[in-house]
């Protein structure tokens, strides 16, 4: 698990202009990812401010040595696999060197300035190559309010309880925060009809989630134990797994999501260090009275104390009625990491339990955060009652789903008392038109 260190010091300031204070990347952050500066192949950096430090810089001056060196050395290329692959040692050693680098009064501040890129003039990639992703439903909130809406008597299957439920989405399609999202066509049953048809999707919806980016992994056949799973977590990310909930509400039974879902996952384009994230532990809630006991292989004590994330989250919607109208973002809902049932330890142990080998770069999501009241709703599906009771905006405009020009923006940030506030960065993505 990862502990409190040096680097988390909430007075640390950096030399880098509008770093100390900034809402997502404070020097108690450095969140790794992949971009491509002006003119330039991608690239390894480290986010600081508005500035990304280029990493194979760092090493090309001769700024890093030992275990740091060693990561940066993994981070060649135009993806951070390798690095990912090495474990928490080497990511430890650079973010601890890094931090020396960008503090107030480094005596190495000339050289590392003529290393950092402005944020805005780089384009952002996705920081590894993704060999498989799997997306979990471990937000109790949202899966009893959907399932509420299907089942008003009995909102959870018998399994929800005793083990964290997930299935193996689409690797291929996940993109990084800024990517346009093309409306899915697909088959679909409206009320009253008894023939499906073939169309655009009428009720596109987002999904409010945490991305956890792999780590070194493990071989086929040989579970990871949950007290061993931390070790597991290179990393993590916000995640929008898009839903077309018209056509996989005809398409999931007998075997689950397809279509629906296959078609795009917007992720934010930083990783965000479990090191960085040790201040926004917590331990994870206790479970209601009359719940079952998690089986052994899913139960570790330290993990219970320590294994949960106060993270605040948030979704926003911009149209293009409050666009020209020179209008904010709306705000649709507030909710937080810690509203999930299963811990992160719990997902990848039972992930592995039957053998399954993850990879460096694997990534899990963590399903739909909701919280437990109205305005924390991580979907539409949630928030709009499945579309009987629309979001009104401040333009004039309803929202029952997204419609083409929708730009939704997801956010999160850590906050505790004695601690700088982090960030993740934006994960955004429009709504463009179809085909068919």
């Amino acid at each position: 698990m990862p502990v409190l260190d040096a680097t988390h010091d909430a007075a640390l300031r950096s030399f880098v202009p509008g770093a100390d204070g900034h809402p997502d990347f404070p020097i108690q952050n450095l969140p790794l990812g992949i971009v491509s500066p002006a003119d330039g192949a991608p690239r390894a950096g480290i986010a600081i401010g508005e500035r990304v430090l280029d990493l194979p810089g760092l090493l090309a001056a001769g700024l890093l040595a030992g275990e740091a060196a060693r990561a940066a050395e993994a981070a060649a290329g135009p993806g951070l696999n390798r690095l990912l692959a090495l474990g928490a040692g080497p990511r430890r050693a650079l973010r601890a060197r890094v931090s020396e680098l960008l503090r107030e009064g480094s005596p190495d501040r000339a050289a590392v300035e003529a290393l950092l890129h402005e944020a805005a003039s780089c384009r952002v990639h996705l920081p590894a190559a993704i060999g498989d992703y799997t997306d979990f439903f471990v937000g109790i909130h949202h899966a009893e309010n959907t399932g509420r809406q299907f089942r008003p008597d009995n909102p959870l299957l018998p399994n929800y309880k005793h083990l964290p439920i997930g299935y193996h989405g689409r690797a291929s399609s996940i993109r990084p925060s800024g990517t346009p999202v093309r409306r899915p066509s697909g088959q679909t049953r409206p009320p009253g009809t008894e023939a499906p048809l073939f169309g655009p999707s009428r009720r596109l919806d987002y999904e409010l989630e945490l991305g956890v980016w792999i780590g070194p992994g493990n071989a086929l056949g040989e579970p990871v134990a949950v007290g061993a799973a931390q070790d597991q977590v290179a990393g993590f990310c916000l995640l929008n797994d898009w839903s077309a909930r018209d056509i996989q509400g005809w398409e999931y039974q007998p075997l689950g999501p397809f279509l629906g879902k296959s078609f795009a996952t917007t992720i934010s384009p930083w990783i965000v260090t479990p090191e960085a994230l040790a201040p926004f532990r917590i331990p994870q809630a206790p479970r209601p009275a009359g719940d079952p006991e998690p089986l052994p292989y899913l139960l570790d004590a330290a993990d219970q104390a320590a294994g949960a994330l106060d993270l605040v989250l948030e979704v926003l919607l911009l149209t293009p009625g409050l666009k020209a109208a020179g209008l904010p973002a709306h705000p649709v809902s507030r909710s937080n990491a810690r509203h999930m049932y299963w811990t992160v330890a719990q997902m990848v142990a039972h992930h592995t339990s039957g053998g399954c080998n993850l990879q460096p770069g694997d990534l899990l999501g963590t399903g739909t955060l909701s919280g437990p009241e109205a305005g924390a709703y991580g979907s539409l599906l949630e928030t709009t009652n499945g579309g009987r009771e629309p979001v009104r905006l401040a333009s004039g405009e309803e929202r029952r789903f997204l419609e083409d020009g929708d730009e939704v923006v997801l956010k999160a940030r850590g906050l505790r008392e004695g601690f700088a506030p982090i960030g993740f960065g934006e994960c955004r993505a429009v709504i463009v038109g179809g085909a068919g």
